[in-house]
């Protein structure tokens, strides 16, 4: 699973979609579109955008639900908290010294 979400984190088209579902999750394929032409200049297809939205649901990034003939994508931030429970180990020692 890490490989999978290493993979769908690696391309900023997908972390900036990422950044859009933070800012407003439940989101429909067209508005997750519009958002990128808009606000950050990105000329995708609505294809490409649904192609980065299986690879971000693969690694679990997203979530998607059904509601009538709309499919909301949602952010998942679980796998996140994996990474960081897998590396970050709480430091007891005291403030960290640096060696030259």
């Amino acid at each position: 699973m890490a490989d999978d979400l290493f993979k769908a984190l690696a391309d900023p088209t997908r972390r900036t979609i990422l950044d859009e579902l933070t800012e407003k999750s439940g989101q429909t394929l067209f508005e997750i579109c519009s958002r990128l032409s808009m606000k950050h200049q990105l000329g995708i297809s609505r294809q490409a955008v649904s192609q980065h939205l299986a690879v971000l649901e693969a690694a679990g990034l997203v979530e998607t639900r059904r509601e009538g003939r709309y499919k909301f994508h949602d952010l998942n931030t679980a796998p996140l908290r994996q990474i960081t429970a897998r590396w970050l180990v709480p430091d007891t020692s005291g403030p960290e010294k640096s060696t030259p």
